[in-house]
C-alpha cells in the first residue's frame, strides 16, 4: 500500500467515523454504549474521583491523630513479627531482610518459612540468619502450601502485631511505621493493607501493563473502598494483622485466594479492615504474559471459591448480618463476576444485532476503546496526582503505555477471568491447583474449605 493509499483510507475511516456519530439519535448512542456510560465510568472513574476528592482533605484533617498514634506507637513500642512462606524465594530474601533493616521502626522479628524448596534458599537464609538478619528460619522438607507455611510462622510469632509479606517483595523505609498506625486510630481495625506497586516495571509489556494497573486497581481501587468500608481484600503480598484475632480464627484457610478469605473472616468478626496507601511495599511480577495469565487464573476462580461459596452467608439476612459486609461481597460479585460475563453477551448482540455491516461494527469497538483509553488515562492521572510524592520516576513513563490498556484489561484479563470463573463453577478446578500439594487439596475439598 502506498503511502497516499494510506493517508486516503485514514481519512476515509474518521469520515465514516464522524459520520457514523452524527447518525447516531441519543437513544441509539445510549444503547451501543450503555455498559460504559451506565456501569464503568460511574463505578470506577466518577465514584474513584469523588472518594479520592474527599480523601485529600480528610487525609490533611487526620495529620494530628496521625502524629498522636505515632507518638503512642514509639511509647508502646510494641513487637512486630514478620511472617514470609516462600518456595524457592532464596534469591529474593537478601533484598527484602535488607529493606527490613532500614526501617525507621526498629522493634520487630523476622520468621521466614521454607516451604519445601529444592533451590539453595536454605543455604542463603541460614547464612542471613547467622548474621542476624533473620531472627527464626524454618525448613519444611515436605511442602504443606503458603497456608501451611503461614500458619506454621504464627506459632512461633511473639509480636502484637503480624505482617504477612511474600518473599519477593521488599519495603520502603518507613512501611512498618506507616501500616501500623492505623492500628492506633482505631480499636476496631483488625488489619490493615499496604500498598503493593510493581518493582520490575520495565522488564517487560507484561509487567507495565501491571504496574498500571496496580496504580488504579491497588492503589486507588484499595483508597477508594477503605473510605467507603467496603474493602474486600487485605494483600498478602503486605498486610498487617492484629495477632490475638489470627489466632482466633486459627490463621489462613488453603488458598488460592487466602487473601481474600482471611479478610472476609475478620470482617465476619465485627472488625474493621483498612488501607494504608502510604505504607507501601514493591513486589516483582510476571514477566510474561503466559505467566500472568496462570497467575490470575489462579487468583480469579478465588472469586467463585469464597465469595459463592464458602462466603455466600454474607449475602444472606442473619443474626450476624452487616450492610458493610453485604455490598462489599455484592460489589465484587456484581462487578467482576456478573458484568465481566455481560461483556461477551454484549459483544454477541453487537455481532448479531448491532451493526449493517463489519465497518459499523469497527466503528463501535474503535469508539469503545476510546472512552476506555480515556477513563485509564484519567484514572492512572488521578492516582499520579494522588501518589506523586511516592511513586517512582519511571512510573510517568507508563503513560505512553495507557494506549495498550484498553487491550490488556478488556481482552487478555477478561478472557483469563471467564476461563477462570467457568472452570470453578463447573469442575472445582481450584482444588487440583499444583499451586498447593495434591494432599493438601484433597482435604481442603472435603472440608469445603
Amino acid at each position: 500500500m502506498s503511502v497516499n493509499s494510506l493517508i486516503l483510507s485514514v481519512d476515509g475511516y474518521f469520515y465514516y467515523l464522524f459520520d457514523f456519530i452524527n447518525s447516531l439519535t441519543f437513544l441509539e448512542f445510549l444503547i451501543y454504549f450503555w455498559p460504559f456510560f451506565l456501569l464503568d465510568l460511574t463505578r470506577y472513574l466518577l465514584l474513584d474521583a469523588l472518594v479520592i476528592f474527599l480523601y485529600i482533605p480528610r487525609k490533611i484533617l487526620m495529620r494530628g491523630k496521625m502524629y498522636k498514634a505515632r507518638i503512642t506507637l514509639y511509647k508502646e513500642m510494641p513487637l512486630v513479627t514478620f511472617l514470609v512462606p516462600g518456595k524457592n524465594e532464596g534469591k529474593h530474601i537478601p533484598r527484602l531482610a535488607e529493606s527490613l533493616q532500614q526501617q525507621t521502626y526498629k522493634n520487630f522479628e523476622l520468621i521466614v518459612v521454607d516451604d519445601g524448596s529444592d533451590d539453595n534458599t536454605h543455604i542463603i537464609c541460614r547464612q542471613l540468619e547467622r548474621e542476624k538478619k533473620i531472627d527464626k528460619f524454618i525448613r519444611q522438607s515436605m511442602r504443606g502450601g503458603k497456608a501451611a507455611a503461614a500458619n506454621t510462622a504464627l506459632c512461633y510469632a511473639k509480636g502484637k502485631y503480624i505482617v504477612h509479606i511474600d518473599a519477593d517483595s521488599h519495603l520502603s523505609d518507613d512501611a512498618l511505621e506507616t501500616i501500623l498506625l492505623p492500628f492506633y486510630l482505631d480499636e476496631k481495625i483488625g488489619a490493615v493493607g499496604g500498598d503493593v506497586r510493581v518493582a520490575n516495571t520495565f522488564a517487560s509489556m507484561a509487567t507495565r501493563m501491571q504496574a498500571i494497573e496496580y496504580s488504579k486497581s491497588i492503589s486507588v481501587g484499595r483508597t477508594v473502598t477503605s473510605m467507603l468500608g467496603i474493602l474486600r481484600i487485605i494483600s498478602g503480598a503486605h498486610g498487617a494483622f492484629r495477632r490475638d484475632i489470627l489466632q482466633r480464627i486459627h490463621g489462613w484457610d488453603v488458598g488460592p485466594g487466602l487473601d481474600g478469605d482471611i479478610t472476609l473472616k475478620i470482617r465476619k468478626l465485627g472488625y474493621k479492615v483498612v488501607h494504608e496507601p502510604d505504607a507501601i511495599c514493591y513486589t516483582n511480577t510476571p514477566e510474561k504474559f503466559s505467566q500472568l495469565a496462570k497467575q490470575r487464573f489462579r487468583w480469579d476462580r478465588s472469586l467463585v471459591r469464597f465469595r459463592l461459596r464458602k462466603h455466600s452467608d454474607l449475602l444472606q439476612p442473619s443474626k450476624s448480618f452487616r450492610l458493610s459486609n453485604f455490598i462489599t461481597s455484592l460489589d465484587n460479585i456484581f462487578y467482576n463476576f456478573i458484568l465481566n460475563f455481560k461483556w461477551w453477551i454484549y459483544f454477541l448482540l453487537l455481532l448479531i444485532f448491532g451493526a449493517d455491516d463489519s465497518l459499523d461494527l469497527l466503528l463501535i469497538f474503535s469508539i469503545n476503546y476510546f472512552f476506555y483509553f480515556l477513563s485509564n488515562l484519567l484514572e492512572y492521572t488521578i492516582a499520579c496526582l494522588l501518589y506523586g510524592k511516592s511513586l517512582r520516576r519511571e512510573n510517568y513513563f507508563l503513560f505512553f503505555y495507557i494506549l495498550f490498556v484498553p487491550f490488556y484489561t478488556g481482552i487478555f484479563l477478561r478472557t483469563v477471568r471467564t476461563y477462570a470463573y467457568t472452570m470453578e463453577l463447573l469442575f472445582k478446578a481450584s482444588y487440583y491447583d499444583k499451586w498447593n500439594p495434591w494432599k493438601v487439596s484433597k482435604v481442603a475439598h472435603r472440608e469445603n474449605l
